[in-house]
């Protein structure tokens, strides 16, 4: 056969799967700027149904929606049993100082802290005085009877660095700190020598007799605290605001014995199952090869779970939207995953990840987004020893608009934690994160009470939504297998001891019922 002839149709197949390649990614684009479901998805899932905190009506509430919008949509999609939880669901807060005067304070109940009754309690609050050993404490327990006592140090300022920075005087702003450094130790010294901590303390209290138990886990932003779960079985457990736990705390300390009262409605709904949402687009080439799009679906409850992970949600449901769209027969299998109980310690991609050994040993590539709103700026090779290749062979195709700002740290270092990603990582599955600008996520949403519907910036949702339709396109049309050859890892600065690969965990199949 003729040489010219081969080369000439060698560049003509070249050039049409360039055209057909610049189309699709044109068509995802278009899709996600003029037909966005965004904003719909987001009022959907964080206002209609709220926070998704595992074992609550509200997480199996979220998992059935999916499921139906998938449909919807004309895609395949299920709950899949992972294990089971406690279940429990939050009810109405009401705090209140009573006396030495009347008013409503801004709080609320911990998570899977049983009810109150529905009169509440009523009591005077005390706090943990400076002691010099844990005898001391022992000696001073007796007196925490009856009363509703107060953990947590009262922050001096409720105005985060950033806002001293910019106002104050260097040397206000230095005092400030110094003095603040130096209540912290104070009060750390003052927890210690109870001979317990933070996490125990109210254990012992509430054994001691007490009736409740505030605290301020303030956030270091204005107007933010941080929502966890109760470390007591039988009486109320709640966090205040940090103005409003300065208020009570200054009274208690002053002698003015000031009383509040908590009402916590919440309801204890025994063993209930737990599930990981599923959706696919069968591969119609190489189906038992696996595109996977990661996100936990779980959240703390004291806001929405908005940026966390509401975001990475929304961003994995509509790429695969416009996927089912634009590129309704991939070559590979594309498959959602929404994740249950990554918050107590990625327990639904772990258990998956145990599950389904065949899908993992097939995995082309998985995209996990779970750090806020905001545009991805930073991908790692997770310590794949060849990931620049494709990774780099599939960030080509996205438009410079899309990925201008994203810095690639390559082969880099696997992930052992932190979300869901590192469950795939250490099973040697090619998993990479979606890192995204901050937005402040640690201090005003990252598990806070201010973690609702507003903090979302639309348009850099829509961004990464583009970007993840157009990765995992790549990934799906790429005739080469990824390599999943591990490096050599460096050396870990912060223990001076060789890094090595982390070990798959198993996941906790039943939790909260300890």
């Amino acid at each position: 056969m003729n040489v010219k002839f081969i080369l000439s149709l060698l560049l003509i197949t070249s050039s049409l799967f360039t055209y057909a390649q610049t189309d699709v990614v044109e068509k995802i684009v278009k899709e996600a700027t003029e037909n966005s479901h965004l904003e719909t998805l987001a009022h959907q899932l964080l206002d209609q149904i709220g926070p998704r905190l595992v074992g609550t009506p509200e997480m199996k509430q979220a998992n059935d929606w999916a499921v139906s919008t998938y449909k919807g949509w004309g895609i395949e999609a299920r709950n899949e049993q992972w294990g089971e939880w406690r279940g429990w669901q939050r009810g109405i807060s009401h705090i209140d100082l009573v006396y030495p005067r009347v008013k409503s304070l801004e709080g609320m109940q911990l998570a899977w802290n049983p009810s109150t009754s529905p009169k509440g309690v009523t009591a005077e609050l005390i706090s943990i005085p400076e002691l010099s050993s844990a005898a001391e404490f022992e000696n001073w327990l007796p007196n925490v009877k009856g009363k509703i006592v107060l953990v947590s140090m009262p922050e001096q300022t409720g105005r985060p660095d950033y806002n001293w920075e910019k106002f104050a005087t260097p040397e206000s702003f230095e005092k400030m700190k110094k003095d603040r450094d130096s209540q912290a130790e104070a009060w750390n010294n003052r927890i210690k020598n109870t001979g317990y901590n933070s996490r125990t303390l109210p254990e012992i209290l509430e054994k001691s007799g007490a009736v409740g138990i505030v605290q301020s886990y303030w956030s270091k932003g204005f107007g933010v605290n941080k929502i966890f779960s109760a470390r007591t079985k039988k009486i109320p457990t709640v966090d205040i605001s940090l103005e409003d736990y300065g208020l009570i705390y200054r009274l208690a300390e002053s002698g003015q014995k000031p009383k509040i009262r908590i009402i916590a409605e919440s309801k204890e709904l025994g063993v209930v199952p737990t599930f990981n949402t599923i959706a696919e687009i069968k591969g119609s080439e190489k189906p038992d090869e696996y595109i996977i799009l990661s996100a936990h679906f779980d959240s703390w409850d004291g806001g929405t779970g908005a940026t966390d992970n509401g975001t990475g949600t929304l961003t994995m449901m509509e790429a695969l939207r416009i996927l089912k769209i634009v590129y309704p027969n991939p070559k590979r299998t594309i498959l959602v995953g929404h994740w249950g109980s990554e918050e107590q310690g990625l327990n639904g991609s772990r258990a998956f990840v145990e599950d389904h050994p065949e899908i993992v040993d097939k995995v082309q590539a998985v995209f996990n987004q779970d750090n806020g709103t905001g545009r991805v700026e930073n991908i790692s090779g997770q310590g794949f020893l060849h990931a620049y290749d494709y990774i780099g062979r599939w960030l080509q195709a996205v438009p410079e608009d899309y990925k201008k700002g994203i810095k690639t740290e390559f082969p880099g270092v696997p992930g052992g934690g932190g979300s869901d990603y590192a469950s795939f990582v250490a099973a040697g599955a090619p998993a990479f994160s979606l890192s995204s600008l901050s937005w402040d996520y640690w201090n005003y949403t990252w598990h806070t009470n201010r973690d609702t519907y507003d903090k979302i910036v639309f348009d850099d949702l829509r961004s990464n939504a583009i970007l993840t339709a157009i990765l995992v396109y790549m990934a799906s049309e790429d005739p080469e297998t990824t390599s999943r050859e591990k490096s050599i890892l460096p050396i870990n600065p912060r223990t001076g001891e060789k890094r090595t690969w982390p070990e798959p965990r198993k996941a906790t199949r039943k939790g909260g019922l300890d």
